[in-house]
């Protein structure tokens, strides 16, 4: 979820003819320009970051289309045929072929440091403390957490914030965590690398707990594998970024770090508070 939170190879590598002889391949990434910490139109994304990694592996150039993550987007961008890579793709949703995943990460609770940590939806002090989730509106689906609290029929002190935010601004996806930041609500159910972003970016000191699943609606997962997406018929494509991607582990691995990127797929997982802040 970019998470934000969905022919022929020559199609993806189209060869770009200059005067001298050399061809270079050409990489077209399909990408949000306005979508913080996974893309950006200046390049500032982790997602941008990858791209070059993976493009950099193949010996290729990166060129982006650049379109709004929200409805329309890969109907309007990868399936129109004017790219052909899709960076950050959850690899449990079936519409595009998917590299094996780069990272895994979890929807996480986002609280102010020193306060009693949540231990999970049934925490009975979560009923009594003012809840952000993140909402997918124009979609006309919600995010799993807000599945997950309306089961437990919590929903007055409910708080919305569009997972597509403002795009007037310049970091769209930070309000949520702004508002436990300053007070404004008590705790925030946020996706991973959205949290552990914007949550090193506060004055306020604030811990992130992975919920690695509910097992009362185990059909919403909370822990998503993130690959790399194209289309179906692109195997030999598929392939290539593959074989990228784990030939440059190392240089993935840094820059999901350097993000604060939660994960759950590590040898050594993420503990259950993280606590982050900007110096």
């Amino acid at each position: 979820m970019s998470s934000r939170f969905p022919s022929g190879i020559a199609l993806c590598f189209a060869a770009v003819v200059a005067a001298s002889p050399v061809t270079a391949r050409e990489m077209r990434v399909c990408a949000d320009p306005n979508n913080l910490p996974f893309s950006k139109q200046d390049g500032s994304g982790f997602e941008n970051k990858i791209a070059d990694i993976i493009a950099d592996e193949l010996g290729a150039t990166v060129t982006y289309t650049w379109f709004a993550q929200r409805r329309g987007f890969l109907r309007n961008t990868l399936n129109a045929g004017v790219c052909d890579v899709v960076i950050g793709y959850p690899r449990n949703y079936q519409i595009l072929r998917s590299t094996r995943p780069y990272y895994r990460s979890s929807y996480v609770f986002v609280q102010r440091a020193g306060e009693k940590q949540i231990a999970g939806y049934d925490d009975p002090a979560l009923r009594q403390m003012q809840i952000g989730v993140q909402l997918i509106g124009d979609d006309g689906a919600n995010t799993p957490p807000v599945a997950a609290l309306a089961k437990r029929g919590m929903t007055a002190n409910v708080h919305g914030y569009p997972v597509y935010g403002d795009y007037r601004t310049d970091a769209p996806l930070a309000p949520i965590v702004d508002a436990v930041g300053n007070g404004t609500i008590d705790v925030a159910i946020v996706w991973g690398p959205t949290a552990g972003y914007f949550a090193r970016r506060e004055k306020t000191r604030l811990k992130l707990t992975p919920i690695l699943f509910d097992s009362t609606l185990l059909s919403q997962p909370m822990t998503f594998d993130i690959a790399v997406g194209v289309r179906k018929d692109e195997i030999a494509l598929s392939d290539e970024i593959d074989r990228a991607l784990r030939n440059r582990r190392n240089d993935v691995d840094a820059v999901l770090q350097s993000y604060g990127v939660p994960r759950t797929d590590t040898p050594d997982p993420a503990p259950a508070s993280l606590v982050g802040s900007m110096p």
